[in-house]
């Protein structure tokens, strides 16, 4: 890894881990990536690295310190029970959208901020999209929350899903896309749940480098 983990105050006054990625050769922005419901795990920690290494100063909030401060779970067994009741029950959605927000203002005066998320943090990219101030574009890898809003994004934003994720029926994705929401691109891969994820078993490489290539396309395209 060639970040490294620091402090940061939110806005409520906690003080949680943050994973810091410095842009290397030209900085074209600011990024905040979230995390999967799994925490700020060496997926995610790399997915800064790599963003980094494209440009891109990085910040990576661990979403859950103030629950189970230092959670990084496996994606089978009881570590994915507990990372759900931290997701679903134990940590309210706005306090991620809050503490976002703070990422993004402690990168905002060197440039352009972009949000990228995956799983949890793709449902909080799309709403980061709507409600957050300083977003100059986002991208939301298979949100479970995406189809069920109604809310759109106020700037350029992607959503891309895979057509066999058993949690996201693509029925309801492609609702949203006949929708055509305000400021959305949305993408469909032949690919499962978490296809970004050279971890899991639904990784798809394909669809992995083609979100890729989407995503900073879309940043570099909205001044990043």
């Amino acid at each position: 890894m060639t970040g490294e983990t620091i402090h940061m105050k939110m806005a409520d006054g906690a003080d949680i881990a943050v994973y810091h990625a410095k842009s290397t050769g030209e900085r074209r922005g600011g990024l905040v990536l979230v995390q999967e419901i799994f925490g700020v795990t060496d997926h995610i920690r790399e997915q800064c690295d790599d963003y980094a290494s494209e440009g891109y100063e990085v910040l990576a909030p661990a979403l859950f310190d103030r629950e189970h401060p230092g959670f990084e779970a496996d994606y089978t067994g009881p570590d994915f029970d507990r990372a759900v009741e931290l997701a679903r029950k134990l940590h309210p959605f706005d306090q991620s959208l809050s503490d976002v927000q703070t990422c993004i203002d402690a990168l905002s005066d060197r440039g352009h901020v972009f949000v990228a998320g995956y799983c949890y943090g793709g449902s909080v990219a799309w709403f980061a999209a709507c409600r957050l101030k300083g977003v100059a574009a986002a991208s939301a890898y298979y949100g479970s929350l995406i189809p069920k809003t109604t809310e759109e994004p106020r700037l350029p934003t992607m959503a891309h899903f895979g057509r066999y994720d058993r949690g996201i029926p693509v029925d309801d994705v492609e609702a949203m896309i006949a929708k055509a929401p305000a400021n959305a691109e949305i993408f469909v891969y032949d690919a499962g749940h978490g296809f970004n994820s050279d971890r899991r078993k639904d990784y798809h490489e394909s669809s992995a480098d083609l979100a890729r290539e989407r995503t900073l396309a879309l940043f570099r395209a909205n001044g990043g």
